[in-house]
Protein backbone atom coordinates (compact mmCIF):
# COMPACT_ATOMS: atom_id res chain seq x y z
CA UNK A 1 0.00 0.00 0.00
CA UNK A 2 2.65 2.28 1.11
CA UNK A 3 4.45 1.85 -2.61
CA UNK A 4 0.89 3.10 -4.26
CA UNK A 5 0.85 6.15 -1.96
CA UNK A 6 4.32 7.20 -3.05
CA UNK A 7 3.15 6.37 -6.47
CA UNK A 8 0.50 8.52 -6.43
CA UNK A 9 2.12 11.77 -4.82
CA UNK A 10 4.27 11.62 -7.38
CA UNK A 11 1.89 11.70 -9.84
CA UNK A 12 0.40 14.45 -8.15
CA UNK A 13 3.84 16.21 -8.46
CA UNK A 14 4.69 15.57 -11.27
CA UNK A 15 1.09 16.99 -12.71
CA UNK A 16 1.97 20.32 -10.67
CA UNK A 17 5.47 20.71 -11.75
CA UNK A 18 5.21 21.83 -15.15
CA UNK A 19 2.81 24.80 -13.94
CA UNK A 20 4.96 26.09 -11.00
CA UNK A 21 8.12 25.94 -12.92
CA UNK A 22 6.63 28.23 -16.59
CA UNK A 23 4.75 30.18 -13.12
CA UNK A 24 8.23 30.80 -11.75
CA UNK A 25 9.65 31.39 -14.89
CA UNK A 26 7.34 34.11 -15.74
CA UNK A 27 7.77 35.73 -12.54
CA UNK A 28 11.58 36.00 -12.84
CA UNK A 29 10.93 37.27 -16.69
CA UNK A 30 8.58 40.13 -15.33
CA UNK A 31 11.22 40.75 -12.57
CA UNK A 32 14.68 40.72 -15.01
CA UNK A 33 13.32 41.92 -18.33
CA UNK A 34 9.91 43.53 -18.31
CA UNK A 35 10.14 45.79 -15.52
CA UNK A 36 7.83 48.49 -14.29
CA UNK A 37 6.15 48.64 -17.99
CA UNK A 38 4.36 44.78 -16.90
CA UNK A 39 3.68 45.48 -12.96
CA UNK A 40 1.71 49.00 -14.32
CA UNK A 41 0.01 46.80 -16.87
CA UNK A 42 -0.95 44.34 -14.52
CA UNK A 43 -2.22 46.85 -11.88
CA UNK A 44 -4.66 48.08 -14.71
CA UNK A 45 -5.52 45.05 -14.87
CA UNK A 46 -6.60 43.98 -12.10
CA UNK A 47 -10.27 44.83 -12.06
CA UNK A 48 -10.56 41.91 -14.46
CA UNK A 49 -8.75 39.79 -12.21
CA UNK A 50 -11.44 37.85 -9.94
CA UNK A 51 -13.43 37.13 -13.10
CA UNK A 52 -10.28 36.06 -14.88
CA UNK A 53 -9.18 33.72 -11.84
CA UNK A 54 -12.35 31.91 -11.69
CA UNK A 55 -12.32 31.04 -15.34
CA UNK A 56 -8.57 29.80 -14.87
CA UNK A 57 -9.62 28.00 -12.25
CA UNK A 58 -12.01 25.79 -13.68
CA UNK A 59 -9.44 23.94 -15.90
CA UNK A 60 -8.97 20.78 -14.74
CA UNK A 61 -4.95 20.77 -13.35
CA UNK A 62 -4.70 22.27 -9.16
CA UNK A 63 -0.95 23.37 -10.32
CA UNK A 64 -2.77 26.81 -10.99
CA UNK A 65 -4.03 27.47 -7.67
CA UNK A 66 -0.42 26.86 -6.62
CA UNK A 67 0.54 29.59 -9.52
CA UNK A 68 -1.64 31.87 -8.17
CA UNK A 69 -0.71 31.47 -4.78
CA UNK A 70 3.03 32.27 -6.32
CA UNK A 71 1.24 35.48 -8.04
CA UNK A 72 -0.36 36.59 -4.93
CA UNK A 73 2.95 36.20 -3.13
CA UNK A 74 4.69 38.67 -5.90
CA UNK A 75 1.86 41.16 -5.32
CA UNK A 76 0.93 39.88 -9.36
CA UNK A 77 -2.43 39.51 -8.24
CA UNK A 78 -4.90 40.93 -5.93
CA UNK A 79 -6.75 38.70 -2.53
CA UNK A 80 -10.42 38.82 -4.24
CA UNK A 81 -8.46 37.00 -7.91
CA UNK A 82 -6.43 34.55 -5.35
CA UNK A 83 -9.84 33.63 -3.60
CA UNK A 84 -11.75 33.48 -7.24
CA UNK A 85 -8.94 30.86 -8.27
CA UNK A 86 -9.18 28.86 -4.86
CA UNK A 87 -12.71 28.67 -4.96
CA UNK A 88 -13.39 28.05 -8.72
CA UNK A 89 -10.58 25.22 -8.66
CA UNK A 90 -11.93 21.86 -10.12
CA UNK A 91 -8.55 20.00 -9.53
CA UNK A 92 -9.75 15.85 -10.51
CA UNK A 93 -13.45 16.68 -10.12
CA UNK A 94 -14.37 17.31 -13.71
CA UNK A 95 -12.53 13.67 -15.39
CA UNK A 96 -14.35 11.49 -12.14
CA UNK A 97 -17.49 12.89 -13.11
CA UNK A 98 -16.94 12.71 -16.65
CA UNK A 99 -15.79 8.86 -16.21
CA UNK A 100 -18.78 8.34 -14.13
CA UNK A 101 -20.85 8.81 -16.67
CA UNK A 102 -22.79 12.01 -15.07
CA UNK A 103 -25.12 14.01 -17.12
CA UNK A 104 -23.43 17.06 -18.63
CA UNK A 105 -25.68 19.15 -17.85
CA UNK A 106 -25.15 18.52 -13.72
CA UNK A 107 -21.20 19.20 -14.55
CA UNK A 108 -22.59 22.06 -16.28
CA UNK A 109 -24.58 23.32 -13.23
CA UNK A 110 -21.58 22.44 -10.63
CA UNK A 111 -18.60 24.29 -12.50
CA UNK A 112 -21.07 27.04 -13.06
CA UNK A 113 -21.82 27.57 -8.94
CA UNK A 114 -18.09 27.17 -8.62
CA UNK A 115 -17.41 29.87 -11.11
CA UNK A 116 -19.99 32.44 -10.22
CA UNK A 117 -18.65 31.54 -6.66
CA UNK A 118 -15.31 32.52 -7.67
CA UNK A 119 -16.79 35.73 -9.09
CA UNK A 120 -19.19 37.02 -6.32
CA UNK A 121 -16.39 36.46 -3.69
CA UNK A 122 -13.26 38.02 -5.26
CA UNK A 123 -15.03 41.22 -6.28
CA UNK A 124 -16.88 40.92 -2.95
CA UNK A 125 -13.26 41.04 -1.43
CA UNK A 126 -11.55 43.49 -3.29
CA UNK A 127 -14.09 45.75 -3.14
CA UNK A 128 -13.83 45.54 1.31
CA UNK A 129 -10.33 45.92 0.93
CA UNK A 130 -10.78 48.97 -1.08
CA UNK A 131 -13.12 50.63 1.06
CA UNK A 132 -11.31 49.83 3.86
CA UNK A 133 -7.92 51.24 2.02
CA UNK A 134 -6.28 48.11 2.80
CA UNK A 135 -4.96 47.06 -0.30
CA UNK A 136 -1.25 45.37 -0.29
CA UNK A 137 1.53 47.30 -1.63
CA UNK A 138 4.34 44.42 -2.88
CA UNK A 139 6.61 43.98 -5.75
CA UNK A 140 7.73 40.89 -7.70
CA UNK A 141 11.20 41.71 -6.32
CA UNK A 142 9.56 41.85 -2.86
CA UNK A 143 8.92 38.03 -3.55
CA UNK A 144 12.70 37.60 -5.04
CA UNK A 145 14.60 38.58 -2.48
CA UNK A 146 12.35 36.77 0.32
CA UNK A 147 13.26 33.19 -1.30
CA UNK A 148 16.83 34.99 -1.43
CA UNK A 149 17.15 34.56 -4.92
CA UNK A 150 20.15 33.93 -6.87
CA UNK A 151 19.88 35.72 -10.03
CA UNK A 152 22.86 35.52 -11.39
CA UNK A 153 22.47 31.94 -13.19
CA UNK A 154 20.28 33.60 -14.74
CA UNK A 155 16.07 33.27 -14.93
CA UNK A 156 16.15 29.27 -15.83
CA UNK A 157 18.00 29.04 -12.43
CA UNK A 158 16.40 31.16 -10.15
CA UNK A 159 13.18 29.47 -11.70
CA UNK A 160 14.42 25.89 -11.38
CA UNK A 161 15.66 26.54 -7.65
CA UNK A 162 12.24 28.27 -6.74
CA UNK A 163 10.18 25.04 -8.03
CA UNK A 164 12.59 22.70 -6.24
CA UNK A 165 11.42 23.93 -2.83
CA UNK A 166 8.10 23.92 -3.79
CA UNK A 167 7.93 20.48 -5.41
CA UNK A 168 9.61 18.91 -2.37
CA UNK A 169 7.24 20.47 0.53
CA UNK A 170 4.40 19.66 -2.27
CA UNK A 171 5.48 15.67 -2.65
CA UNK A 172 6.26 15.53 1.31
CA UNK A 173 2.52 16.69 2.22
CA UNK A 174 0.80 14.48 -0.75
CA UNK A 175 2.58 11.21 0.70
CA UNK A 176 1.34 11.82 4.54
CA UNK A 177 -2.44 12.91 2.96
CA UNK A 178 -2.67 9.85 1.05
CA UNK A 179 -1.96 7.90 3.65
CA UNK A 180 -4.23 9.40 5.97
CA UNK A 181 -7.08 9.13 3.22
CA UNK A 182 -6.41 6.12 2.63
CA UNK A 183 -6.75 5.09 6.21
CA UNK A 184 -10.06 6.69 6.66
CA UNK A 185 -13.05 5.42 8.06
CA UNK A 186 -15.68 6.37 4.97
CA UNK A 187 -18.39 4.02 6.02
CA UNK A 188 -18.38 5.39 9.68
CA UNK A 189 -18.57 8.94 8.68
CA UNK A 190 -21.67 8.33 6.43
CA UNK A 191 -24.12 9.53 7.73
CA UNK A 192 -23.02 12.46 8.91
CA UNK A 193 -23.03 14.01 5.45
CA UNK A 194 -26.70 13.56 4.94
CA UNK A 195 -27.47 16.12 8.31
CA UNK A 196 -27.88 19.61 7.32
CA UNK A 197 -25.43 22.74 7.98
CA UNK A 198 -22.79 19.85 9.80
CA UNK A 199 -22.66 18.17 6.69
CA UNK A 200 -21.09 21.13 4.43
CA UNK A 201 -18.89 21.70 8.01
CA UNK A 202 -17.29 18.33 7.74
CA UNK A 203 -16.95 18.28 3.85
CA UNK A 204 -15.59 21.64 4.09
CA UNK A 205 -12.56 20.96 6.32
CA UNK A 206 -12.25 17.82 4.44
CA UNK A 207 -12.00 19.90 1.28
CA UNK A 208 -9.13 22.03 3.44
CA UNK A 209 -6.64 19.43 2.88
CA UNK A 210 -4.05 20.78 0.43
CA UNK A 211 -3.90 17.54 -1.84
CA UNK A 212 -5.82 15.86 -4.64
CA UNK A 213 -7.06 12.78 -2.87
CA UNK A 214 -9.62 15.27 -1.22
CA UNK A 215 -11.61 16.70 -4.11
CA UNK A 216 -11.35 12.29 -5.62
CA UNK A 217 -12.79 11.88 -2.18
CA UNK A 218 -15.29 14.48 -1.87
CA UNK A 219 -16.43 13.59 -5.76
CA UNK A 220 -16.53 9.72 -5.73
CA UNK A 221 -18.69 10.21 -2.65
CA UNK A 222 -21.14 12.44 -4.51
CA UNK A 223 -21.42 10.13 -7.30
CA UNK A 224 -21.66 7.30 -5.13
CA UNK A 225 -24.87 8.98 -3.42
CA UNK A 226 -22.98 9.05 -0.17
CA UNK A 227 -22.59 12.55 -0.01
CA UNK A 228 -25.51 15.59 -0.44
CA UNK A 229 -25.34 17.79 -3.58
CA UNK A 230 -24.92 20.76 -0.42
CA UNK A 231 -21.67 19.32 0.81
CA UNK A 232 -20.35 18.01 -1.99
CA UNK A 233 -20.58 21.78 -3.51
CA UNK A 234 -19.10 23.24 -0.27
CA UNK A 235 -15.89 20.39 -0.04
CA UNK A 236 -15.23 21.17 -3.52
CA UNK A 237 -15.63 24.82 -2.72
CA UNK A 238 -13.11 25.08 -0.34
CA UNK A 239 -10.52 22.56 -1.87
CA UNK A 240 -7.94 24.64 -4.07
CA UNK A 241 -5.68 21.54 -4.36
CA UNK A 242 -2.13 22.84 -3.40
CA UNK A 243 -2.99 26.57 -3.65
CA UNK A 244 -3.10 26.89 -0.23
CA UNK A 245 0.03 24.82 0.81
CA UNK A 246 1.87 26.69 -1.62
CA UNK A 247 0.06 30.11 0.02
CA UNK A 248 1.88 29.01 3.55
CA UNK A 249 4.90 28.79 2.18
CA UNK A 250 5.72 31.60 -0.24
CA UNK A 251 3.62 34.45 2.17
CA UNK A 252 5.54 34.79 5.00
CA UNK A 253 2.51 37.52 6.16
CA UNK A 254 0.91 33.91 8.22
CA UNK A 255 -2.52 36.11 9.49
CA UNK A 256 -3.09 37.12 5.87
CA UNK A 257 -2.91 33.62 4.54
CA UNK A 258 -4.99 32.64 7.34
CA UNK A 259 -7.47 35.59 7.00
CA UNK A 260 -8.06 33.98 3.57
CA UNK A 261 -8.12 30.90 4.55
CA UNK A 262 -10.82 31.91 6.73
CA UNK A 263 -12.97 33.49 4.32
CA UNK A 264 -12.41 30.09 1.71
CA UNK A 265 -13.76 28.02 4.26
CA UNK A 266 -16.76 30.54 5.55
CA UNK A 267 -17.45 31.45 1.53
CA UNK A 268 -17.49 27.75 0.96
CA UNK A 269 -20.18 26.86 3.69
CA UNK A 270 -22.06 29.56 3.30
CA UNK A 271 -22.35 28.86 -0.73
CA UNK A 272 -22.72 25.66 -0.31
CA UNK A 273 -25.21 25.28 2.07
CA UNK A 274 -27.41 27.53 0.29
CA UNK A 275 -26.88 26.17 -3.71
CA UNK A 276 -27.20 22.68 -2.46
CA UNK A 277 -30.67 23.43 -0.78
CA UNK A 278 -32.36 25.54 -4.04
CA UNK A 279 -30.47 23.24 -6.21
CA UNK A 280 -30.82 19.68 -4.80
CA UNK A 281 -33.30 18.86 -6.73
CA UNK A 282 -31.27 19.80 -10.04
CA UNK A 283 -27.88 17.70 -8.78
Amino acid sequence: MLADIVLDALKDTGKILPVLFLTYLLMEYLEHHAGGAISRSLQRARGAGPALGALLGLVPQCGFSGAAASFYAGGAVTTGTLLAVFLSTSDEMIPILISNQVPGRQVLLILGVKLLSGILVGYLVDWLLRRRHLNRSREIADFCRQEHCNCHGGILRSAFMHTVKIIVLIFGVSVLLNLAFACLPEERIAALWSIPVLGELLAAILGLFPNCAASVMITELYVAGVMAPGPMLSGLLVNAGVGLLVLFRVNKNRKENFAITGILFFSGVLLGTICGFFLSGHL
